[in-house]
């Protein structure tokens, strides 16, 4: 089933694949003086990254929230970061109650190695956070820290999975690298943990990864679209590695709204694995975008 063209064309192309909705498990909403920030680093991207980034859904926030419903994002994890200490714990605040306000929004937490991480990771689990995001490429830090063992066995312990950028994409970081990560899980290894961007552009390593460890899992945002020419990051085995088992693995994600290209790119770069091996196809999909993000994010009703 060849994917949708535009975003117009979402919303039918999700029903024609029997699904009530989409379930994206790595998208950001942030406050107002954040989002402000971060919009002003891509207005940079060409001195930051070396190419323009065009922004596609610089919008107000209930403008933003309406083209997620008229994409049929039914449930979705609106992850936060912090770039230094003193920040984490007021962003798990104010995303908590973001989600308690907003129909599909599904409560997140974040983290940064600091003396409190401990006492707020375990509050925002408390109060029922369903996904942490740790940008270890944003924050500069490393995830082995010691003053994070605990809040990731906290993590681990809570079965809360934790979207986690520590590829060395779009730049590398002193600690970033899926080698770097990989202490982590080893340390920890029953976390549920989903590699931001497939890990790009270490996608093979990922692979590696989801298949030594039964909970790690891969989300697609940004994986194969055409900015980043990042179909050309893909191991020549992705597909076939996919339907060989590892389909299960594979999370939907779009980074909404910062992207520099429209939703449906995304849902149409997904479509064609699926139709690349005959043991992909339908169910496939209907697992990456609902099936395998929901169970994840737990089954609660999204509304």
């Amino acid at each position: 089933m060849a994917g949708p063209r535009a975003d117009e064309d979402v919303a039918p192309w999700v029903a024609g694949l029997g699904l009530p909705g989409l379930v994206d498990i790595h998208l950001h909403f942030l406050p107002e003086s954040v989002q402000r920030k971060v919009w002003a680093f891509f207005d940079r991207a060409a001195r930051e990254y070396g190419t323009q980034w065009p922004v596609q859904y610089r919008l107000p926030e209930e403008e933003r929230l309406a083209i997620l419903r008229r994409l049929n994002v039914i449930t979705f994890a609106p992850l936060v970061y912090p770039h230094k200490p003193g920040m984490a714990s007021w962003l798990n605040d104010w995303v908590i109650e973001f989600a308690a306000r907003t129909p599909g929004a599904v409560p997140t937490a974040t983290l940064y190695p600091e003396p409190s991480v401990v006492s707020y990771v375990d509050n925002a689990l408390r109060r029922g956070a369903r996904c942490v995001k740790v940008h270890v490429q944003v924050g500069a830090f490393d995830p082995r820290s010691p003053l994070l063992d605990k809040a990731w066995g906290l993590i681990a312990d809570a079965g809360v999975p934790a979207v986690v950028h520590c590829g060395h994409g779009p730049l590398r970081g002193e600690f970033t690298g899926l080698n770097v990560f990989a202490e982590v899980l080893a340390r920890h290894p029953r976390l549920v943990a989903v590699l931001a961007h497939g890990g790009m552009p270490e996608l093979d390593v990922a692979l590696d990864l989801a298949e030594r460890y039964p909970n790690v899992h891969l989300d697609t945002a940004m994986v194969g679209v055409a900015f980043n020419n990042s179909a050309a990051l893909l191991p020549s085995d992705w597909v076939p590695r996919l339907a060989a088992g590892l389909g299960e693995r594979i999370v939907l994600g779009t980074d909404f709204p910062s992207i520099p290209h429209r939703y449906a790119e995304q849902l149409a770069v997904i479509a064609g694995w699926a139709e690349a091996d005959e043991r992909l196809g339908q169910p496939f999909l209907r697992a990456v975008l609902h099936d395998n993000p929901l169970r994840l994010l737990g089954s609660q009703p999204s509304s």
